[in-house]
């Protein structure tokens, strides 16, 4: 357990505090959740902002993680898988909840897991054929938009909210572009691992 390994757990460990802060019935506890009156028009639950800068800190370990493992060699197998995962777990979650908040559109999550699940199955067939699949510019690009558009939106929206600008819910739906648009290119690169069994022996041989 080296310390890549042991940053991108705690990602994984700060999702899960990010998930409880936005599920737990803290009015069912009886427990009074601090709210901000913005402009007189806007009340921000703090929890939200809680979230969202955990949510931050959560992306930056994403970023610090790999850069170690790179910089000092320490990149394993394990380091991969846990890496992979957390990303996965501290997204889509995030996402799903959003949505069942009414905070974002329910097509959101649904365009953005069932993208992960095909490029996911993309590389695990490319992988066991001997192909690494590596990140492509559309992908990060994507990620980036996603990423910024959660904060924003744990965030209301602040401070564009002010402005009637939905800066939140636009990267968002460029995110869910981009995301089709780089899974297709994931396909495109990779078809040939998926239909020509040949590969496959050619890799063994």
């Amino acid at each position: 357990m080296n310390l890549p390994n042991k940053i991108t757990l705690s990602r994984i460990v700060l999702t899960i505090i990010i998930i409880i802060l936005l599920l737990f019935p803290f009015d069912a506890a009886g427990i009074n959740v601090p709210q901000l009156f913005i402009n007189e028009s806007i009340v921000v639950d703090v929890t939200y902002l809680i979230s969202g800068v955990l949510f931050i800190i959560a992306s930056l370990t994403d970023f610090l993680d790999g850069h170690i493992a790179r910089k000092y060699n320490l990149v394993t197998d394990f380091g991969k898988m846990i890496d992979a995962i957390a990303d996965k777990i501290l997204v889509n979650p995030i996402l799903i909840i959003l949505a069942a908040k009414g905070f974002i559109s329910p097509i959101i999550p649904v365009i953005i897991v069932c993208r992960d699940s095909v490029v996911n199955s993309i590389k695990m067939i490319a992988g066991s054929k001997g192909n690494v699949v590596a990140a492509i510019k559309m992908g990060k690009l994507k990620t980036a938009c996603l990423m910024v558009g959660i904060v924003l939106t744990l965030f209301y929206n602040l401070p564009f909210e002010l402005f009637n600008l939905r800066v939140s819910d636009a990267l968002l739906i460029v995110a869910c572009v981009l995301s089709v648009i780089s899974g297709i290119e994931y396909y495109n690169m990779n078809k040939k691992f998926i239909f020509d069994e040949k590969v496959e022996k050619i890799e063994i041989e």
